[in-house]
């Protein structure tokens, strides 16, 4: 079972926390992770990206010319894809990206980048974050004496807290989240990840079955 040190804000170890292997020791593939991942940004995406066919254009009713004895080209609208103002031919419309992965899998995929930062020594454990007034200079020396300055910390807390939240919210690369909202992206996206014993033993507790 991975082992690891709990340490307190002043960055000294208080104790040492056994993490069971069927959490945090797993591996799966890396094709998994990317999926996740993807599947987070698709659920993210608007799709609300819309353009104009030629039916939707205005203008254009009548016919520019007639059809024949010209010396031109047919044309029947000056609302044509080919026409400068006219509509888009097979442009995006509204549509819903999102799709959902199962259960499992997304856990696995979690399990599995939190594994790669355990091992890669970028995931630590405290033994609680919390301060008594939401203060940006509280965060700021939280993250000085774990020498954390200037990195991006994903910070894990077992419940929300507003005042941890808003501690955080002006330094730059570094964000809040509750143990229940962590996903794959996030983990991965962050080069450290900072969490509470309280937060990881409920990831444990959280196992799926």
């Amino acid at each position: 079972m991975p082992e690891i040190e709990v340490r307190d804000k002043n960055n000294n170890t208080v104790e040492k926390l056994t993490l069971r292997d069927e959490v945090f020791g797993i591996t799966a593939k890396t094709g998994l992770l990317h999926e996740a991942v993807m599947n987070y940004l698709s659920n993210q995406r608007q799709g609300t990206h819309s353009t104009k066919t030629k039916g939707f254009v205005r203008g254009g009713g009548r016919k520019p010319w007639r059809q024949k004895h010209t010396g031109r080209s047919r044309s029947g609208s000056i609302r044509s894809p080919l026409w400068r103002g006219g509509g888009i031919t097979f442009g995006p419309q509204p549509r819903d990206y999102s799709y959902k992965l199962p259960k499992k899998v997304k856990r696995l995929a979690l399990m599995t980048a939190l594994r790669e930062k355990l091992s890669s020594g970028e995931m630590i454990i405290l033994d609680e974050i919390s301060f008594e007034n939401p203060k940006t200079k509280n965060m700021i020396m939280l993250l000085k004496n774990l020498h954390l300055e200037k990195q991006s910390v994903l910070i894990v807390l077992p419940d929300k807290d507003d005042i941890v939240g808003l501690s955080a919210r002006n330094i730059p690369g570094v964000h809040v989240t509750r143990v229940t909202d962590l996903n794959t992206f996030d983990v991965l996206t962050h080069t450290i990840i900072l969490i509470t014993k309280k937060a990881a033993l409920s990831l444990e507790e959280s196992k799926e079955t």
